[in-house]
């Protein structure tokens, strides 16, 4: 099944696609790894104007409910010849960082609308498909709509 039948597979409240992020300093963090934490795995790229918006913001807010259980992964779609531009802006966020490699994701699909995210939640549940958003750049008000409450909730 290819890529993108997958994603037409994804939905909220299921187990979301399990993703690796190969860190630009070496790691991997896979989001199976995260469970117990709720994640944001945001794509975007440098030369994307919202993107680099979104980024800053989202950054503060991951620095604000980092002691909550909060974790953000971000996927650069740049590719290996604009590491130093990517390395630049990561440099400034407050959240591991790494080349995403190939555009075409497992679960996800293919990633052609930047910025986009998704949420898990402590379970490993999707609980936001950015596919879904009419706008793509996250906004403070959607984090404190679909995010906040989830940061709140008891742990298991």
């Amino acid at each position: 099944m290819s890529p993108a039948a997958f994603a037409n597979g994804l939905r909220v409240g299921q187990p979301a696609p399990d993703i690796t992020l190969d860190t630009l300093d070496g790691q991997h963090v896979s989001l199976h790894a995260l469970r117990g934490k709720t994640v944001i795995l945001t794509f975007w790229a440098t030369w994307c104007g919202p993107c680099r918006e979104e980024l800053p913001m989202l950054s503060r807010y991951a620095r604000e409910h980092a002691r909550d259980g909060l974790v953000v992964l971000g996927f650069s779609l740049d590719t290996p010849d604009t590491l130093a531009q990517v390395r630049q802006v990561a440099a400034t966020l407050d959240f591991p960082t790494g080349l995403l490699g190939d555009p075409h994701v497992d679960g996800y699909g293919r990633i052609w609308r930047l910025p986009v995210s998704f949420v898990v939640d402590r379970h490993g549940l999707l609980v936001h498909d950015g596919w879904k958003d009419r706008q793509p750049a996250l906004t403070r008000e959607r984090l404190d709509q679909v995010v906040t409450p989830l940061l709140d909730a008891p742990r298991h």
